[in-house]
C-alpha cells in the first residue's frame, strides 16, 4: 500500500479512530534509538569518571550563562 493510500484510507476514519493513529505515530517517532542511547550512557559516565579524577574541570552554571 501507498503512502497516499494509507492517507486516503486513514481519512476515512471517524476522528477518534485518526487520533489513535497519529498518537501511534508520533510515539513511534518519540522512541530514543537503544545503540544511541547505549554510547551516550558510556560517554557520560567517562565524563563523570573524568571529572571524579580531576582529570576535567567543571564549569559554574553562573559563567555558561554569561557567556549567552
Amino acid at each position: 500500500m501507498s503512502s497516499k493510500e494509507i492517507i486516503e484510507s486513514v481519512l476515512k476514519l471517524s476522528p477518534p479512530e485518526r487520533l489513535l493513529i497519529i498518537e501511534g505515530i508520533l510515539k513511534s517517532l518519540d522512541e530514543p534509538d537503544a545503540e544511541i542511547e547505549k554510547i551516550w550512557i558510556e560517554e557520560a559516565e567517562k565524563r563523570l569518571q573524568a571529572y571524579r579524577d580531576g582529570k576535567l574541570k567543571g564549569i559554574p552554571i553562573e559563567e555558561i550563562f554569561k557567556q549567552q
